[in-house]
């Protein structure tokens, strides 16, 4: 499974995942309301997006289209149910990447909205952008949580906090 895409992708992500939880054990409980801007997302938000996308994922391995106007919508969870919550997702998404064969991740992936297709492209390629659209969104939170004054764990290196 090493060579293969899927292989591949579980390799990258088995650095990115648990980095990801390690930035999700650090969200405050009872700041999911802030925003640093008025415009910007609330922190719970941001974070409970950051613990869904593992999901998404796993809907383009497996070919499962996402309309995003049946989403379930954000609330404001406590850090112990986003963690759960993204236990289950990277669970999920290592089993449906371990099954996935290069026919698979060969097909199309719809992205939709109201039923209307927004975006559409090869699972490969739409799992690629989302894969560097998750890193994206957990370097915005860790922004959110220096904000905070929330103490950063190391990523790629050591942080300011942890050296």
């Amino acid at each position: 499974m090493a060579g293969t895409i899927a292989g591949k992708f579980i390799a990258e992500l088995s650095y990115e995942l648990p980095a990801t939880r390690k930035v999700l054990e650090r969200v405050p409980d009872g700041k999911g309301p802030w925003k640093p801007h008025p415009k910007s997302s609330a922190l719970g938000h941001l974070a409970q997006l950051v613990a869904r996308m593992p999901a998404m994922m796993t809907k383009i391995v497996k070919g499962i289209d996402l309309d995003l106007a049946t989403g379930p919508g954000y609330t404001f969870e406590t850090t112990e149910a986003l963690l759960r919550e993204f236990d289950g997702n990277v669970s999920e998404l290592r089993a449906s990447l371990e099954a996935a064969t290069e026919a698979d991740l060969a097909l199309t992936w719809k992205l939709l909205y109201g039923g209307e297709v927004v975006d559409s492209g090869i699972r490969e390629d739409v799992l690629r952008n989302t894969v560097n659209h998750f890193v994206h969104h957990r370097a915005q939170l860790t922004v959110y949580l220096r904000m905070n004054d929330v103490p950063l764990p190391p990523l790629y290196g050591p942080t300011a906090d942890e050296q």
